[in-house]
């Protein structure tokens, strides 16, 4: 029987024996991360009593950040550290901010005179967003690389080693939102963000375990470059980094409370690059290689729109789920964190379908094209907020509404995020010229990023009102009803557009699917 200590050089399963310690490395991490995306807003909002625009003002600084901070990681790990070392010192903060988040402190408390918040337990609650920020920079990019060295560039089984390891990503988000979901509700706030510290730790310890079965993927290109001085006794190129790092900790600690700064940044830093990518696209490329960036450019900014209704999930889907929502499926009470655990679920279940059937309307010549998936893509994340928007109707004696028109958006959202995610990552490598295919890469996130932060300002639509001290269940209701019918109609619209424009942008990719 196939060991996996045998023969580092082997395989195992008909893979690479070093997919299987990436497979888990990142199983762990997400873990740890949906761990507690699904829990923060539920946390600061129920107990350190914020109101939901500042608990949603927190969200958006910290997830745009989480999706821009990657682009400087990469950077960073390609230029000098290598993969080995960003993955471990970014798994080695991680640890330390989820182990972070642990730390409670004292419940808020409503009182006369307004309320008393423990100030110190909020401190240790914003480093430990900080190092998480900083960490998920470090590994998040570098894990995927390591796995795309473990495999010769025209290996068949390239493909089919990702998909192992995109399903490890979704088991773990799976696993975690229904297990720190539950219980950072039910046991304390403690338990599930501790769970997704252990989680990471496990992570890393498997990540330096299976280091044999790298085969040496994701050294620094020039190791001896990490030793030269910088010019200060005792400090190297690699320690410059590494405190350098520390650095941008401090500045997130203090960026993640600052909403409006970081949305700031994100406008300079989105129109900085547009500007770039216009110069770029007039002075270097040539006319084909114009118009197929001018439609990866546009594509791109489309995805603000999808990423800006799907990531509600975190955001004003999970106040829905909490406030107005019976949590009872199948006879089963869940908390309204463990909902969120429904994408990864339908991930893992219709991601093999949606192959298959690119495949076989592909071999009929009827394949959508690029643009035409991301129409469909925007479409389904609106049709997702048209089942709240129709379910609303139907609330029972108590006036909330049944779960399984939550699990009918989320079904909506995941099938446009199939549409649209995986094809939008090839699209960057295909369309791209191949000079800037890392600067498209970057581009791309960053707009995840921007999608972020808009889609926590437009969840304080149906902020609830900060001097509310009981829910009025009616107008909760109400208020989030409005919101998504408001969704609805800028997925459909934006689906639209784009599938009007879709003829003429297939035409300006000269050929590429």
């Amino acid at each position: 029987m196939t060991t996996l200590s045998a023969n580092p050089a082997g395989d195992l399963w008909g893979h690479p024996k070093g997919l299987y310690v990436c497979f888990a490395t990142e199983l762990w991490e997400r873990f740890s991360f949906y761990g507690m995306k699904y829990l923060l807003l539920l946390y600061l909002t129920k107990y350190h009593l914020f109101t939901d625009a500042a608990g949603l003002g927190v969200l958006g600084s910290y997830a745009s950040l989480v999706y821009a901070m990657p682009v400087l990681g990469g950077l960073i790990a390609d230029r000098f550290i290598g993969m080995r070392k960003a993955v471990t010192f970014g798994g080695l903060l991680l640890v330390a901010g989820h182990l972070g988040m642990a730390f409670e402190g004292e419940a808020a408390q409503q009182t006369a005179q307004g309320i008393i918040r423990d100030d110190q337990a909020l401190s240790v609650f914003y480093l430990s967003l900080a190092l998480i920020v900083v960490g998920v920079g470090f590994l998040k990019p570098n894990i995927s690389t390591v796995v795309g060295k473990l495999y010769p560039v025209d290996d068949p089984r390239r493909d089919a080693g990702f998909t192992i390891f995109y399903m490890g990503i979704n088991i773990g988000a799976f696993s975690a939102t229904l297990l720190c979901g539950w219980l950072g509700e039910v046991y304390g706030w403690s338990w599930g963000f501790g769970a997704a510290g252990i989680g990471m730790l496990l992570g890393l310890i498997v990540f330096q375990w299976g280091q044999k079965y790298l085969m040496g993927h994701g050294e620094p290109a020039q190791p001896e470059r990490l030793k030269h001085s910088v010019g200060l006794p005792g400090l190297s190129v690699e320690r410059s980094i590494y405190l350098g790092s520390l650095l941008m900790v401090a500045v997130v600690w203090q960026l993640v409370q600052l909403t409006e700064t970081v949305g700031t940044l994100l406008d300079v830093l989105s129109l900085a690059v547009l500007a770039g990518l216009g110069w770029f696209l007039l002075f270097r490329c040539n006319k084909v290689e114009r118009e197929r960036m001018f439609v990866l450019i546009l594509l791109t900014l489309s995805t603000v729109i999808f990423w800006a209704l799907f990531e509600q999930g975190a955001g004003s889907m999970t106040l829905y789920a909490d406030r107005v929502t019976d949590k009872t499926l199948f006879g089963v009470s869940l908390t309204a964190a463990q909902f969120g655990a429904a994408n990864s679920f339908f991930i893992f279940s219709l991601a093999p379908l949606f192959a298959m059937l690119w495949i076989r309307l592909g071999q009929r010549g009827w394949e959508p094209s690029t643009p035409v998936k991301f129409s469909l893509g925007i479409a389904q994340a609106g049709l997702g907020f048209g089942a709240l928007v129709y379910g609303a109707q139907f609330p029972d004696q108590a006036g909330v509404v049944s779960a399984w028109w939550l699990i009918v958006a989320y079904l909506l959202h995941t099938t446009g995020e199939l549409c649209l995610s995986p094809v939008g990552l090839s699209a960057v490598t295909k369309l791209a010229v191949p000079s800037v295919v890392g600067v498209m890469m970057g581009t791309w996130f960053l707009a995840s990023a921007y999608s972020s932060y808009v889609a926590a300002q437009i969840a304080t639509i149906a902020a609830r009102p900060s001097d509310e001290s009981t829910l009025d269940l009616s107008g909760a209701l109400t208020g989030y009803t409005e919101l998504f019918s408001q969704l609805l109609y800028i997925g459909l619209a934006g689906g639209l557009v784009l599938l009007m424009l879709s003829p003429l942008l297939k035409r300006m990719m000269h050929g590429v699917r």
